[in-house]
């Protein structure tokens, strides 16, 4: 069964793309290896750094098993709690993916569906829609997120905002990234509708939704995949940074952020692999992702040609 689906895959135009490209294996590899170690990590993880039973402060600062004072529990070492630095990041990585794909998604929904409804329908509804997405352009992702977190510790209190702290991320990355995809869509949208199908469709009888995303949607979807996958490795790193900064997910959290934030202050006192791996497995997830999605751009490329 598995090999008829692979055989299957490989005689599409997309799956030999794939499996001649090695660039495109590779980031696929690493980033499939990340997410499922991330979504099995009560397994793989050797420790768990939600767990005070396993955590001890007479194991702090423990240097790699490398290096001289290293032990052999301890792979990479560990952080200033005592938590093993190869647990944390596997841990880390579960929220950063939980954070982007849950940003992007709704990014991508509410971007697409203001983007194919003001192709579509046109008017004064398309121009607000598209004044507005020129202004939340010209905005930084990073600052826009940090706006929207302020908001919400000014509207709710500070415990609620810890116990909610990964939902206000999710929204200030995703409220920040929704533009792009209602640009493309727009674009795209503007195509479609004159075609002759969609003529067909009207004349037909169908609904103006039906149309839209039945028929329109399912045509402009390789723009909006090509985004969505450059747009996580954005939204990991944005998330990364808003922990780096103090302002993402709570401290006692282990994510990548807040492992190189933390790191960072005893950087200059020899502990250089509390923050410099946690650091290198962000750039890695971040690379994998982008090169992953360089070579969607090029394989979902209509123009593509057939062997």
């Amino acid at each position: 069964m598995i090999l008829k689906i692979f055989n299957k895959f490989y005689d599409t135009d997309i799956g030999y793309s794939f499996f001649n490209s090695k660039i495109a294996v590779i980031s696929s590899s690493i980033f499939f290896v990340i997410f499922l170690c991330s979504f099995f990590a009560g397994i793989v993880a050797p420790y768990n750094p939600f767990d005070p039973a396993s955590v001890s402060l007479m194991d702090a600062f423990t240097p790699p098993i490398w290096s001289e004072g290293g032990s052999s529990g301890f792979l990479l070492g560990t952080d200033q709690q005592g938590r093993d630095m190869f647990s944390t990041m596997i841990y880390g990585s579960r929220i950063s993916l939980i954070v982007g794909f849950a940003s992007i998604f709704f990014a991508m929904t509410l971007g697409v569906f203001l983007g194919i409804t003001a192709g579509y329908i046109g008017g004064r509804y398309e121009i607000i829609i598209m004044r507005i997405t020129d202004v939340q352009l010209t905005i930084p992702t990073i600052l826009m997120a940090l706006l929207v977190d302020g908001i919400a510790r000014a509207v709710i209190s500070r415990s609620m905002h810890d116990e909610m702290a990964m939902y206000v991320l999710i929204f200030a990355i995703g409220i920040s990234e929704w533009p792009q995809f209602a640009r493309v869509t727009r674009a795209s949208t503007l195509v479609e509708k004159n075609k002759e199908y969609i003529s067909a469709s009207r004349i037909i009888g169908l609904s103006n939704m039906i149309i839209m995303f039945k028929h329109i949607l399912p045509n402009i979807l390789r723009p909006i995949l090509v985004i969505a996958t450059i747009g996580l490795a954005l939204a990991i790193i944005t998330e990364s940074t808003l922990s780096f900064l103090g302002v993402g997910v709570p401290p006692t959290t282990p994510s990548l952020g807040t492992l190189i934030r933390f790191g960072n202050n005893f950087l200059f006192s020899g502990e250089w692999w509390i923050t410099f791996f946690p650091a290198i497995f962000l750039v890695v997830l971040a690379l994998s992702i982008n090169l992953l999605g360089d070579w969607m751009r090029d394989a979902l490329n209509p123009k593509l040609k057939k062997r």
